[in-house]
């Protein structure tokens, strides 16, 4: 087939990168699975400019392939903490172990009847559709937020069969592709055995080693994200030729292992890794979707069969797992229906069927027609849980009473007066609010006000663990320490996004030269830059006091500022929908009529309407 347009190897490199990134943003902007859209260009690519084969030579893409696939796993493990699966690890367990089972008994009968795949085939696909994994999971639970303890199971459960999967489909692979007339049984269990050792032996040593080399400082600051990266990709390689697929394992456990350490911090490690697993996904899927150029023979051998079998793995597959593996746990009824109705497959599945179709078409040549309906399968599936749960599963959660999408609450770090008043305001208001400090006087009489408060550092760890911050959507730094401020504002933006974190204007006017607190650490500034949090307190402890107001076209902003003063400071906005806005110095936002104020004015042009 003639292809519209030939590129030259390195173009081709760039293109892909440039169309991964932009589907990345464009999901971000749409609010829907950026997998969606990397496969259905990836699709698109393939006939546009052709397989990725005819740029790069089969020996070195699929190694890249599988080695890619090892990043991306040990960034899933680096997610994993013991900690946050104390309640629920019974349950975990279960899902790993009869959920995968089941997930595997019921795909594999689906597959020959639905799809008519041989026995041994319609066995490899079930093993394979057990995974799931970080690449989908964690950005479906960045999308509805449900509660922690809920979102750790499912966080848990994603990245752990991933391996647990791999490892499984890889055993029925060699089945499938090198029978033997006997000792099967024993052979893929002295294969499971050797498999285990290596991942769990290679993967603590290599943890520990990491370890040490950080906490004796044997490696530079600067190459330490360099050295774990080549570390991981060695230990991947080297797990592999030892014993295939082990590699998944010894990742994972390396990356729970350096996850759950206290000697050493990895926050920059796992940063790192972050960047790296968007730009690795954005390549991959689009290199391995643009593979997939079906003929209409094809797609008639897989047609409505390879629909239902979606629907089934959907509808029938995963609530009969979760059904299983949470008899007798406390899970309520709305948590197992949340839980039966989020199982999506990812890059692994993707990847792995890519590397089992070829193996299998050079060991068996006469199932290459049956790989590589394999494949295409199990991009439908791909494709279809994705698509299915990606753009449901918002909604069965609000349904549910379980999701805290974009959350509107506000984490305020301090709790002096000033703060209890602003935190006060929008409590009032049904937003959820929490405070946090260290001085046990403010805790107490914002706990004596109704407030939600957390006695602790908002740089400690116990902020993050132990504290729910799933209906908080904002941060807001209000103590007297541009330091402390700062590091609130770096340590969240993050997990709310720059756009939602805030601090008072610094205190000093000194020259870039002199700057305590560089700009680019800070959050938004807060209100007005000419603002310091000692000012504000001046005017609160004046008498200035909180008031709203809700504008309408007989009073617009213009009146409002007319009547208050130069004086008054607005702090947020309540649009008509509801969504708070907060006033930062670089706010564009012009409020209008059926906006509700929310200010800080004097207390002598405060008399009429809601004030305290």
């Amino acid at each position: 087939m003639d292809l519209p347009i030939t590129l030259a190897p390195p173009l081709y490199l760039a293109a892909v990168l440039a169309l991964g990134i932009a589907a990345q943003w464009l999901a971000w902007r749409l609010k829907i699975p950026a997998i969606v859209l990397l496969l259905f260009l990836g699709f698109g690519w393939g006939y546009v400019a052709g397989r990725p084969e005819d740029y790069l030579e089969s020996s070195i893409l699929f190694p890249m392939v599988s080695l890619s696939v090892g990043v991306i796993l040990f960034e899933g493990g680096l997610n994993l903490r013991f900690r946050e699966i104390r309640e629920t690890s019974g349950v975990v367990l279960q899902l790993v172990s009869i959920g995968l089972f089941t997930t595997a008994v019921l795909t594999a009968v689906a597959a020959h009847y639905l799809v008519d795949f041989s026995w041994p085939m319609a066995a490899l696909l079930g093993a394979l559709l057990t995974v799931s994994g970080p690449t989908v999971i964690l950005p479906l639970l960045r999308q509805v937020r449900p509660e922690r303890k809920l979102g750790s199971v499912v966080k848990w459960e994603g990245i752990i069969n991933d391996p647990i999967g791999a490892v499984l489909a890889a055993l029925v692979y060699e089945v499938v592709a090198h029978p033997a007339p006997n000792g099967v049984a024993q052979g893929t269990m002295i294969a499971l055995g050797k498999t285990i050792a290596i991942g769990l032996g290679l993967g603590l040593l290599s943890g520990w080693v990491v370890r040490e080399l950080m906490r004796r400082y044997l490696v530079p600051d600067y190459l330490q994200n360099p050295v774990v990266l080549a570390i991981v990709l060695l230990l991947f390689a080297i797990s592999n030729y030892l014993q295939p697929e082990s590699g998944l394992i010894t990742v994972t456990v390396l990356g729970m292992y350096l996850a759950n350490q206290r000697d050493v911090t990895i926050k920059h490690v796992i940063e790192f890794k972050e960047n790296l697993r968007v730009l690795l996904l954005s390549v991959l899927f689009i290199v391995l979707a643009s593979r997939i150029q079906p003929s209409m023979a094809d797609l008639r051998d897989v047609g409505w069969g390879g629909i239902a079998l979606v629907l089934f793995m959907v509808l029938v597959v995963r609530p009969a797992s979760v059904f299983l593996s949470t008899l007798g746990s406390e899970l309520t009824r709305k948590q197992r229906l949340f839980l039966s109705w989020i199982h999506p497959r990812g890059i692994v599945a993707a990847a792995v069927a890519t590397l089992f179709a070829i193996g299998i078409s050079q060991a068996q040549p006469e199932m290459a027609a049956e790989g590589k309906k394999f494949v295409l399968v199990v991009f439908l599936v791909v494709v279809g849980t994705v698509t299915i749960y990606g753009l449901s599963l918002g909604y069965v959660a609000r349904y549910l009473g379980l999701s805290r999408e974009d959350p509107q609450g506000v984490l305020f770090v301090g709790a002096s007066p000033l703060v209890r008043e602003v935190a006060r305001s929008l409590h009032n208001e049904g937003l959820s609010t929490l405070l946090v400090d260290t001085n046990p006087q403010n805790i107490a009489l914002a706990r004596m006000d109704g407030l939600p408060v957390c006695y602790a550092s908002i740089g400690s760890d116990f902020v993050h663990e132990e504290t729910d911050l799933g209906d908080l959507g904002r941060l807001l730094a209000m103590t007297p320490n541009d330091e402390v401020n700062t590091l609130a504002a770096s340590e969240f933006a993050e997990q709310f996004g720059s756009a939602n974190v805030f601090q008072f204007a610094p205190h000093e006017k000194t020259s870039q030269r002199h700057q305590r607190v560089p700009k680019h650490l800070r959050g938004r500034i807060l209100f007005a830059s000419d603002l310091t949090e000692d000012q504000i307190k001046e005017r609160h402890e004046s008498g200035f006091v909180m008031k709203k107001t809700t504008l309408s076209e007989g009073f617009t902003m213009s009146h409002f500022r007319e009547k208050y003063g130069d004086d008054a400071i607005l702090m947020f906005v309540i649009p008509d929908g509801g969504r708070l806005m907060v006033v930062a110095a670089d706010s564009k936002y012009e409020p209008k009529a059926g906006d509700k104020l929310i200010a800080l004015v004097p207390p002598e042009k405060a008399s009429n309407g809601e004030s305290r």
